[in-house]
């Protein structure tokens, strides 16, 4: 019941899955917030995740971790972020088979038609420099669930708004809002 539901915030593909809840068991979730996710990826996004796909299934696990950094943050920050997901990728020992099944699942998510579903009220957090997702899916989201609003900042990327101070501080406030 909406009593006991449960009140989440869930950056990128965590808001994917938690969109996914909200949708599939509306009477679960009291209230939603969504950072730097929306009803589906864009087309740019699809594309970068194919890559990190295929870079990923080759083995190249530090090619594909520069990749899927890269397009999450500032492209002004690229050149110095590319190569320190490069490490990290090569540092990671997690089976790469998760990362395929994650891709393939989020390529394949598209909620939008059934967004009215959502009786949760929440909130879409986006930035327009986010290479997986755009303005118009994170308007297009709040637009399709009964209760929802979209704050949308300009020129702010994917890592911006997944891990910025100001998004967490204007989720946390919304989820608390009674």
């Amino acid at each position: 019941t909406a009593e006991t539901g449960l009140r989440c915030t869930a950056p990128s593909t965590g808001g994917s899955i938690a969109l996914q809840l909200a949708v599939d068991r509306p009477e679960l979730v009291r209230r939603l917030v969504l950072a730097a996710a929306a009803c589906r990826l864009s087309p740019r996004g699809r594309a970068v995740m194919a890559e990190v796909a295929r870079l990923t299934a080759a083995g190249d696990t530090g090619a594909a971790t520069a990749t899927i950094v890269a397009a999450g943050t500032p492209p002004r920050l690229r050149l110095l972020t590319r190569p320190a997901g490069w490490v990290m990728g090569r540092l990671t020992r997690s089976d790469p088979r998760d990362m395929l099944v994650t891709i393939a699942a989020e390529d394949q998510l598209d909620v939008e038609p059934r967004l009215d579903r959502v009786i949760a009220p929440t909130l879409v957090l986006g930035g327009t420099a986010d290479d997986f997702y755009t303005r118009d899916l994170f308007e297009r989201t709040a637009a399709g669930v009964p209760d929802g609003r979209a704050v949308v900042w300009d020129g702010m990327s994917h890592v911006g708004v997944a891990g910025g101070k100001v998004p967490a501080a204007v989720g946390l406030g919304y989820l608390l809002a009674d």
